[in-house]
């Protein structure tokens, strides 16, 4: 399969940066394609790469732009359908002969 893209920012100078999905789903990254005039060659950038160095950019703040819409009110109304036990199971009492496991926290 090959690789999804969409462009996320195009800058006044031509540069494009375009978030990326390779074949395995885990595989997302960035890949700016910069514009002709500049020479330069184009590059891959791993997404926590991106999202750590590119502080304020206008490229950054449009990528947490678009993560930022997968929280909204059309999504969220899916994720509260599925989320939590059904009423009064968080307290319920363990059935005859079923163990109880003390509850591990992480820190």
């Amino acid at each position: 399969m090959p690789i999804q893209r969409t462009l996320i920012h195009a800058a006044s100078n031509d540069d494009r940066w375009y978030l990326c999905r390779g074949d395995d789903p885990a595989d997302v990254f960035v890949f700016h394609e910069p514009n002709g005039p500049s020479g330069g060659a184009a590059s891959r950038i791993e997404l926590a790469a991106f999202l750590a160095a590119g502080r304020g950019s206008p490229e950054h703040r449009a990528l947490l732009t678009r993560i930022g819409s997968l929280v909204g009110p059309a999504r969220t109304r899916a994720a509260e359908d599925v989320a939590g036990p059904e009423p009064g199971a968080a307290g319920a009492e363990p059935s005859p002969g079923e163990a109880v496991s003390p509850v591990q926290l992480s820190g």
